[in-house]
């Protein structure tokens, strides 16, 4: 345990948009325990679009690593701008060389990290990094080295949603021609990895048992990445479905995932987000294992997964199927998720946001 002084705090979660999700619960431990501290989040660009508002968080910083701030100048750059705030303590859940030797070129006084970053030897104090543990826990076991206890702690995703963004939302989905007096069935077909990408044409299967079965309409979610996936389900569902990708910035996306009963998802940020507002979830983990700590950390969410021995490929899934055949994602048929589905609309029963915490059910097939 090393001493810290708490009155300005940089926590560093440059990773993917899921992946900063997940801190939020160190964010919130951190500000809940010490108030009066400045508490500042660097993280990449689409992170920073949706957390720029986040209550928890007194300024969020970008990290661009990618483009402006690729590189060693860009680097050195981003250190300088570090170093003009003044930090007393820095956390870093990201386990990059890269977020390590930043902070160290920051000068910053304390630096806190996991025994199993790549940076390491440029920490004062490093935590141990559980792999069985789901991340929101393993993120919150990085205070352990401070003198905060994980058990004390609050493990809840909360991303609170303003009364002005449901209403754009509402308006959203009416000027789409949304019933919102239906149930509303959120899909979200799209992920950075193909692997971890359900096929569309299994999608729009499924949307078809959805709307022969529940009286709901159906809205798919995604980004402008995600516009050829999201156009083939819409070609193959016809008028059935309300086509909303690219339509929604990041920081509108928590308000309208919010209206859904129910979130269809790939393993993916979205994922997350519709946790973090408490709505419940349908997970399709194709590639990836819920094994990897990534899971929906819900109790209202269903797991639904082929059990096969090459699962997981890769801690992120691949661009391909290494073995060809794509299996996890074509052995898992549209009457599987929809089983999943049905199960959670019976069950009838939303979560206040902050409130999902627990393991979700499984459909292991």
């Amino acid at each position: 345990m090393i001493p810290a002084d708490w009155e300005n705090v940089l926590v560093v979660q440059t990773s993917f948009l899921g992946d900063t999700v997940l801190t939020l619960p160190l964010l919130s431990e951190i500000k809940r325990r010490y108030p009066a501290g400045k508490l500042t989040l660097l993280c990449a660009p689409a992170a920073a679009e949706l957390l720029k508002s986040h209550g928890t968080i007194d300024e969020v910083m970008v990290d661009d690593k990618r483009r402006q701030d690729a590189g060693m100048l860009g680097l050195w750059r981003q250190a300088r701008a570090l170093e003009q705030k003044k930090f007393t303590l820095a956390i870093s859940p990201h386990k990059s060389l890269r977020s390590a030797l930043l902070l160290f070129l920051a000068r910053i006084p304390r630096r806190v990290g996991f025994r199993q970053s790549k940076g390491a030897f440029l920490f004062h104090a490093l935590a141990n990094r559980d792999p069985l543990r789901h991340d929101v826990e393993r993120n919150l076991s990085i205070l352990e080295v401070l003198g905060i206890r994980t058990e004390t702690c609050q493990p809840a995703i909360n991303l609170p949603v303003s009364e002005a963004s449901r209403t754009q939302s509402s308006r959203l989905f009416e000027s789409a021609g949304v019933d919102l007096n239906k149930k509303i069935i959120g899909i979200n077909a799209g992920s950075v990895w193909p692997t971890k990408r359900w096929s569309p044409d299994l999608f729009a299967q499924l949307i078809g048992k959805l709307k022969q079965d529940v009286d709901c309409e159906i809205v798919l979610f995604g980004g402008p990445e995600d516009h050829q996936t999201v156009a083939q389900i819409q070609a193959l569902c016809g008028t059935n479905v309300t086509n909303l990708c690219g339509k929604t910035s990041l920081q509108d996306l928590p308000a309208a995932v919010s209206a859904c009963d129910l979130f269809i998802t790939n393993d993916s940020g979205p994922m997350h987000i519709a946790v973090a507002c408490g709505v419940p979830v349908v997970a399709i983990f194709c590639a990836t294992t819920p094994s990897l700590g990534f899971y929906p950390y819900s109790s209202k969410a269903v797991v639904v997964q082929k059990d096969l021995h090459c699962r997981p490929c890769s801690s992120h899934g691949g661009r391909r199927c290494p073995l060809g055949t794509e299996d996890c994602i074509k052995l898992i048929r549209s009457e599987d998720v929809f089983q999943a589905a049905m199960q959670i609309l019976q069950a009838n029963h939303r979560l206040p946001p902050g409130s999902s915490i627990h393991e979700p059910q499984y459909l292991n097939l």
